[in-house]
C-alpha cells in the first residue's frame, strides 16, 4: 500500500514503489552476444586473409577483384560458420520453414537460404511478478510479490509457438497469481503460502508448456496487509487463542470434577479413609508454616491398633 504523508509528517521517507524486476533474469545475454562477435569477427578475418592470399597466388598480383573477391568470400564464410554457446540452443529455419535445432558448439548455415531463428537459452531463468493492490475473496486490497523459477526445454517450441516467450511467462505469471488471490480470503492468502506456490506453479507449468518451457518453482516473496487490517487481525488471533486455552481449562475442570466426584464416593464408603484425608489435609495446612496440629481425643480415638485393624480388615474384604 502507498503510503501517505500528513502536514505534520512531511520529514517522514517517501515509501519505495512496488517493484520486482530486479530478479528479472537479463534478456540481452552480453557474454552470448559478446562470444558470438568475436569468433564472426575471426571467421570473416581468417577467411579474407585465406581468399586474398589465393587470389594473389592465382592472379599473381593484389588487385581491386582479387581484394573483392577476397571480401565476399569471408562474408559468405562469416555468414555460415557460427557457434552457440554451451547453454544455448539454436533453431535454424530454411525458406521461412523450420528446419532444425543445433548447439552447443560450431553449426553451419547456408547463406541467404538458411538463417537463426532464435538463440534459446536453456539456464533456469527468474523472473520477479507480484500483484499490487489486489481484492481477495473478502474485498481487501493486498500487494503480494514472488519470483518463478523456470526454463525451455523445447526450443522448437518456444520459437514456433509464441513471440516473445519472456514476457509472456510474466504475464501468464502475474494473471495465474491475481486469479489466485482474487478466490481467496485475506487470511488465506497470509496462511496458505506453500500451497498458494504449488497452485501457481501448476497453473503456470499448464499453460506454458506448450511453449517448451518448464516451470521448476515459483516462491511467493512478501505478502503486504494494510496497516489497519493488521491490527485487526492480530486481536482476531489473540482473541482465538485466549477461547483456545478458556476451552483447555474448562476440560481440565471438568476432568477435575470427575475426579472429585469418585473420591467422593470412596470416601463416603470408607470413614477411616475419610480420616486420614482430613489429617492430611491438616497437615498440608500447617506444614509449610512451622506449625503444630492439635488433634482432639475423639479423632485420636479413631487411629487406635482396633480401628487401624477394621480399616484393614474393611480392606481386604471383598464388596459384594
Amino acid at each position: 500500500m502507498k503510503n501517505r504523508k500528513g502536514k505534520n509528517q512531511t520529514d517522514a521517507p517517501a515509501a519505495k514503489p512496488f517493484s520486482i524486476e530486479k530478479y528479472n533474469s537479463r534478456t540481452d545475454r552480453r557474454t552470448s552476444q559478446n562470444g558470438s562477435l568475436v569468433f564472426s569477427a575471426f571467421v570473416f578475418v581468417v577467411a579474407l586473409v585465406l581468399a586474398i592470399a589465393a587470389g594473389y597466388l592465382i592472379a599473381g598480383a593484389f588487385t581491386v577483384w582479387v581484394v573483392l573477391v577476397g571480401f565476399a568470400l569471408a562474408c559468405l564464410a562469416e555468414m555460415s560458420i557460427h557457434i552457440a554457446m554451451q547453454w544455448e540452443r539454436v533453431v535454424v529455419l530454411r525458406f521461412g520453414k523450420f528446419s532444425r535445432s543445433k548447439g552447443p558448439g560450431l553449426y553451419f548455415t547456408i547463406p541467404f537460404i538458411e538463417q537463426t531463428a532464435l538463440k534459446a537459452d536453456q539456464r533456469i531463468m527468474v523472473t520477479g511478478f507480484g500483484a499490487e493492490e489486489t481484492l481477495t475473496s473478502d474485498l481487501v486490497p493486498i500487494n503480494v510479490d514472488a519470483v518463478l523459477f523456470w526454463m525451455v526445454w523445447d526450443a522448437e517450441k518456444a520459437c514456433l509457438e509464441v513471440e516473445n516467450y519472456y514476457n509472456s511467462v510474466s504475464l501468464v505469471a502475474q494473471t495465474a497469481l491475481r486469479d489466485a488471490i482474487g478466490r481467496a480470503s485475506v487470511s488465506e492468502v497470509a496462511i496458505r503460502r506453500n500451497q498458494l506456490d504449488q497452485e501457481l506453479q501448476e497453473v503456470i507449468e499448464e499453460r506454458t508448456s506448450l511453449w517448451g518451457i518448464t516451470v521448476l518453482s515459483v516462491e511467493i516473496r512478501d505478502i503486504v496487509i494494510p496497516q489497519e487490517l493488521q491490527e485487526v487481525m492480530s486481536t482476531e488471533a489473540q482473541a482465538e487463542r485466549e477461547k483456545n486455552a478458556r476451552m483447555v481449562l474448562a476440560e481440565v475442570e471438568k476432568d477435575i470434577s470427575a475426579m472429585l466426584v469418585d473420591a467422593a464416593h470412596v470416601y463416603e464408603e470408607n470413614e477411616v479413609a475419610l480420616r486420614l484425608r482430613t489429617m492430611h489435609l491438616l497437615y498440608e495446612s500447617v506444614k509449610g508454616s512451622g506449625g503444630t496440629v492439635v488433634i482432639p481425643s475423639a479423632y485420636s480415638e479413631g487411629f487406635s491398633d482396633a480401628a487401624l485393624n477394621n480399616m484393614t480388615d474393611s480392606l481386604k474384604t471383598p464388596k459384594g
